[in-house]
C-alpha cells in the first residue's frame, strides 16, 4: 500500500492519503476540526472501490482514571449504497475494523 502525509504537520489541515489494492482501496483523511482535549473531526473521502465522503468524529470524555472514546461516522448514502446495505450487513462488514481501531488506540495510549 502506498501512503502519504500532506498539509499541516499536525492538527487541523493534516492529511493522510492511501492507495492500495484489494480491501484497502484508496482514499484521503483530513483533520477538519479539533477542540482539545475532547474532539477530533475528520473528513474521510474514499475514492476506490466506491466513492464516498463521510465525517468521522472522535469524542473523548473523562471517566474516572480512564477516558471514554466514542467513534462515529456519518455521511450521505447514495442509492447504490442503500441497495448494497440491503444485501450486506454493514455492521458486520466494517464493525470489526472500528473495534480493531479502538483496540489499537487503547494499546497506543496505555503503552501496551
Amino acid at each position: 500500500m502506498k501512503r502519504s502525509f500532506d498539509g499541516a504537520p499536525a492538527g487541523k489541515g493534516a492529511v493522510y492519503q492511501w492507495s492500495g489494492d484489494g480491501k484497502a482501496g484508496a482514499g484521503r483523511m483530513e483533520i477538519a476540526d479539533t477542540a482539545p482535549p475532547s474532539l477530533v473531526r475528520i473528513r474521510l473521502d474514499f475514492t476506490r472501490p466506491m466513492r464516498a465522503s463521510n465525517l468521522a468524529e472522535f469524542t473523548l470524555e473523562p471517566d474516572g482514571d480512564a477516558t471514554r472514546v466514542r467513534w462515529s461516522m456519518e455521511g450521505p448514502t447514495p442509492f447504490i449504497g442503500k441497495l448494497f446495505g440491503i444485501f450486506v450487513d454493514m455492521d458486520n462488514l466494517i464493525g470489526r475494523d472500528f473495534a480493531t481501531g479502538l483496540a489499537n488506540l487503547r494499546m497506543a495510549t496505555e503503552g501496551r
